[in-house]
C-alpha cells in the first residue's frame, strides 16, 4: 500500500531553474515559490503585464500534441508543463506558485531529475491542514482504436503503463509500480523524453523540437540510440511515458487514490481520462487525511468545472 501523506505540503524556500524550451529553443526560467495550504499548483507568467494566474488543472489543457499545454502560451498560458508537474506530484508537493518568464518550461535534461534536485535543495514544508485526495470509486475507461486507458479503485496510488512501438529497439515495454516519493525519485525521475531522428525535419517545419538535442532527449535512428551514453535503463522509454502520466494525472488537482493503467497512451489520453472521470460524480469522492473523511463534491467544484481543451493530436 502507498504511504499516505497526512498534511498538505509546500517548499521550505524558493528555488530558481534556468534552461531552454525544447520546442522553442529559447531561454526559459522558472522560480518555485512556497504557497499556503489550499493554493494548489498555480503558474504565473512574469513576462506579461498583469497576466492572470493559471491553475494546473485538467480543464485548462488546450493542447496535447507532443506536450501538455495550459491555456494560451501567447497570452498567460505555458507549454511543456508535464515534467515539472510529475516531479511535484511524485515528490508530494501540494501547493506552489510557479513563476515562469516565457511561454515554455525549461526542458533541462528531458526528465524530471533537475526539478527533484531543486526540491531536495530547499526541502519540503508540512502545513497545518490535512491533505485531500481524489479517491476512485469505480472504473472509468477511454478507448481510442487499439489504445486505451482506465482509472480503477485501488488502496494506494499505482501506475501500470504499457507502450508498444513497431521497432525492435523499443517494442512492448511496461512500467508498473505503486507510486511513492522514493519510487518516483529512483525509478522514474531520470527517464528522458525520446524521439526519432527521421521525424525531426517535419517537427521543425511545424515549430516543434527546435531546442531538442542529445543533451535533453534520447535520439533514435534506425533502431539504435545515438546518445553516446545510451539509455539510463533498458526500458527508459516506458519509464518516461509513466513519468508523463504522473504529471498529466496530477492535473486532477488532488493526489489520486486509485490505479491508472494505459496501453499505447500519451498526453491526449491522460487528459481524456480525467475529463471522463469528472463527467461522473459517482466515480470519485474527495477524502481527507488522516481519517480519509469524505468531504463531498461541493467543496471541490473547481476541479471538475468546464471541459478540457480540443483534441489536437
Amino acid at each position: 500500500m502507498t504511504n499516505h501523506i497526512d498534511r498538505q505540503t509546500t517548499l521550505a524556500d524558493q528555488v530558481t531553474l534556468t534552461g531552454i524550451g525544447v520546442h522553442s529553443g529559447k531561454p526559459a526560467g522558472i522560480t518555485l515559490l512556497p504557497a499556503d495550504a489550499g493554493t494548489g499548483i498555480v503558474f504565473q507568467r512574469t513576462d506579461k503585464d498583469d497576466a492572470a494566474e493559471m491553475p494546473a488543472l485538467w480543464n485548462r489543457v488546450t493542447q496535447t500534441a507532443l506536450q501538455t499545454v495550459l491555456g494560451d502560451p501567447s497570452d498567460n498560458g505555458m507549454s511543456t508543463v508535464e515534467h515539472l508537474m510529475a516531479a511535484l506530484s511524485g515528490m508530494g508537493i501540494d501547493n506552489l506558485i510557479v513563476e515562469i518568464d516565457g511561454p515554455e518550461m525549461p526542458i533541462m535534461d528531458g526528465s524530471s531529475a533537475a526539478f527533484v534536485d531543486a526540491i531536495d535543495q530547499v526541502g519540503i514544508k508540512y502545513l497545518d491542514r490535512g491533505r485531500r485526495y481524489l479517491k476512485i470509486k469505480k472504473p472509468v475507461r477511454v478507448d481510442n482504436g487499439s489504445a486505451w486507458c482506465e482509472l480503477k479503485p485501488y488502496d494506494g496510488t499505482r501506475f501500470e503503463i504499457t507502450i508498444d512501438f513497431d521497432t525492435p529497439l523499443i517494442g512492448r515495454q511496461t512500467f508498473a509500480s505503486d507510486m511513492t516519493p522514493q519510487v518516483f525519485r529512483e525509478d522514474l525521475s531520470r527517464a528522458r523524453t525520446f524521439g526519432y531522428v527521421k521525424d525531426v525535419e517535419q517537427l521543425w517545419k511545424m515549430g516543434f523540437a527546435l531546442g531538442s538535442s542529445l543533451e535533453n532527449s534520447v535520439a533514435i535512428a534506425e533502431d539504435k540510440v545515438l546518445n553516446p551514453e545510451g539509455t539510463r535503463w533498458p526500458d527508459e522509454f516506458a519509464r518516461h511515458k509513466a513519468l508523463d502520466a504522473v504529471g498529466d494525472l496530477s492535473l486532477a488537482g488532488l493526489p489520486i487514490l486509485g490505479m491508472y493503467r494505459s496501453y499505447k497512451g500519451g498526453h491526449k489520453m491522460n487528459n481524456a481520462i480525467l475529463a471522463k472521470l469528472f463527467e461522473d460524480k459517482s466515480a470519485y469522492e474527495i477524502v481527507e487525511a488522516p481519517a480519509f473523511r469524505e468531504i463531498g463534491h461541493a467543496e471541490n467544484a473547481g476541479l471538475a468545472a468546464a471541459a478540457f481543451g480540443p483534441d489536437v493530436s
